[in-house]
């Protein structure tokens, strides 16, 4: 399994606790966030990483060169902001055995969230269904901070906007899709996954909805990482 981590982001919500290294390094149960998830991309059976990095990249790439934990790692380097989608395109252009019609699904995940997932059990829904991008999705009680999702039959059919209070389903932030599925969309260089690509697309690219009650955490605000330093120092 190949996986693509958005690292690139500038971290700005954290400056006031994480202020001297990418977000994604900053430090959580005596090491760098970004290597417990690689530990727990290796353990579900993911076997090569391409990092898509841009602010501070050094940082990164001087730390985990270019294999950890069993992972093969590629660096994606953006020399000015893609968005999301443009990141994870220029990503996926990297390596050619991600290409062609006998390619495999690339797992997407944002680099400063955790989510437990099953992701063999994610890569075999999003076969046995045949779908062209599959979305992780997680029920919440209360989705007002990262809007929600209009779920049916287990396809996403539409994207509620945030402030909308109350129990629902939102976009956990992992996605599997083809290398090629940007393609003839008419999308710029930068562009967002999410409004740019999923919102205006959903009805032709109908995404499968694979659910997850595991743990989730957004390391990008001070709370939450907060809150991810004491579930690692836990389980510790």
């Amino acid at each position: 399994m190949h996986a693509v981590l958005l690292a690139g982001g500038l971290g700005t919500r954290l400056r006031s606790v994480v202020a001297d290294r990418p977000k994604v390094m900053a430090e959580v149960a005596g090491r760098p966030f970004l290597a417990h998830l690689l530990d727990r991309l290796a353990a579900q059976g993911v076997r090569r990483v391409t990092l898509a990095v841009g602010y501070r990249h050094e940082d990164i790439v001087g730390f985990f060169g270019q294999s950890y934990s069993g992972l093969a790692l590629r660096y994606s380097i953006e020399t000015e902001p893609l968005g999301t989608g443009g990141a994870v395109r220029l990503a996926l252009a990297q390596d050619p055995a991600d290409h062609g019609p006998a390619a495999q699904p690339s797992f997407v995940l944002n680099a400063d969230t955790w989510l437990d997932l099953d992701m063999p059990a994610m890569l075999a829904a999003h076969a046995q269904a045949g779908a062209r991008v599959t979305m992780a999705v997680r029920q919440l009680p209360d989705v007002g901070r990262y809007g929600a999702l209009d779920v049916v039959g287990g396809r996403v059919q539409g994207f509620f906007e945030k402030g909308r209070q109350g129990a629902g389903c939102i976009n956990a932030g992992v996605y599997l899709l083809q290398a090629d599925v940007f393609d003839d969309l008419g999308l710029t260089e930068r562009f967002s996954i999410e409004t740019d690509f999923l919102m205006p697309h959903v009805a032709r690219l109908q995404p499968l909805a694979f659910e997850t009650q595991g743990d989730f955490i957004d390391i990008g605000v001070p709370d939450d990482y907060q809150r991810a330093k004491a579930l690692f120092d836990h389980r510790a």
